[in-house]
């Protein structure tokens, strides 16, 4: 490290479980960070200023006002041109700490480009706000034996667990089959600002003690900061029977096409159509004629009320203004084809 590394993180290095050898495997290391909203934004920013060398933000989505209450990287001028939030925590970092390399990939995450997207990764962190995109995580890691924090929080709840492969439990020992039923989101619940933090801030210390120790501590940490109530639950050990970790069948990594997903707090449905890219200029002109359309290099936003259509190079449309997967494939094939 140069006198100017030793200063920026010098109230890091005096902590005695980093040091400053830890400060050297810190700014060596590579972390990707799925998923850039409540959580992930965090994640990314508390990852730059601790100087972690290399991260690889994935995220699908772009910023709205609404994000703001709880997703630190963003402002009201990233709302404003609907930056795609992968974009915007990029530049929001540069200006944080310019020494740290970020690499912005607007994309969801799927079977089709997992390796692209992850490979390299001295460990992964958790943003994502849905099941399936957890699950295929879980598989990707496991297989590659990468270690990953899950992370999840609604309302005032939070939880918080580490899954190293071979060492920990994975999340399908904890949960063998995703929930059932209508779930509380943040659209229909709420979540404070505060607790996004909380448990983003749990994730990032266990990732930074696997960085510089490679240890984690095991165990689901829980936090309700409405009630102030916080627990540590004992992380089962791996099981011999888990289709995951122990019988090792990776079925989310070979479903292939994802299915309509409705995104959390949104009130909106993700079209992933892969196989499709799309010319955003060729849209743009198509779509002038029967509404506003507004486009970047980034993305294309088109105003058919009571829907919001926002489209991605990559074939990505999300349609705001409906949580029913049906009406949005009919949106979707209405203005951007069958």
């Amino acid at each position: 490290m140069n006198v100017d590394a030793v200063e920026r993180y010098s109230r890091q290095i005096l902590f005695a479980g980093i040091g400053e050898e830890g400060q050297r495997r810190v700014l060596d290391a590579h972390i990707a960070v799925v998923g850039c909203g409540a959580l992930g934004s965090f994640h990314a920013a508390a990852l730059a200023r601790a100087g972690v060398g290399r991260i690889r933000i994935v995220d699908r989505d772009y910023v709205e006002l609404s994000n703001l209450q709880r997703q630190w990287l963003f402002d009201e001028s990233d709302a404003a041109e609907a930056l795609p939030k992968a974009i915007a925590a990029q530049r929001q970092i540069a200006r944080i700490n310019s020494g740290v390399r970020v690499e912005a990939e607007v994309a969801d995450l799927t079977p089709e480009n997992a390796d692209e997207l992850l490979d390299g990764a001295d460990l992964i962190l958790d943003g994502a706000d849905n099941f399936e995109t957890r699950y295929l995580l879980n598989d990707w890691c496991v297989r590659a034996s990468i270690p990953w924090i899950y992370g999840g929080a609604v309302a005032s709840y939070g939880i918080a667990m580490p899954v190293v492969p071979g060492r920990t439990s994975c999340f399908a020992c904890v949960y063998p089959e995703g929930p059932s039923g209508a779930q509380p989101t943040c659209e229909t619940a709420g979540v404070l600002g505060s607790l996004t933090a909380i448990v983003a801030s749990l994730q990032v210390s266990a990732a930074l003690k696997w960085i510089v120790t490679g240890e984690v501590s095991p165990g689901i940490t829980t936090v309700d900061v409405w009630s102030g109530d916080v627990r540590r639950i004992v992380q089962p050990a791996p099981n011999p029977q888990c289709r995951c970790c122990g019988r090792r069948e990776f079925r989310w990594l070979e479903r292939g096409h994802r299915a309509p997903i409705s995104m959390c707090g949104r009130n909106a449905v993700q079209i992933h159509e892969c196989s499709r890219p799309l010319d955003l200029a060729e849209l743009a002109t198509r779509l002038r004629p029967l509404g506003e359309v507004r486009v970047n290099e980034f993305a294309l936003r088109f105003e058919a009320p009571p829907y919001l259509l926002t489209a991605f190079a990559d074939g990505r449309v999300i349609v705001k203004g409906t949580t029913d997967p049906g009406v949005a494939r009919s949106v979707y094939a209405r203005y951007i084809g069958g």
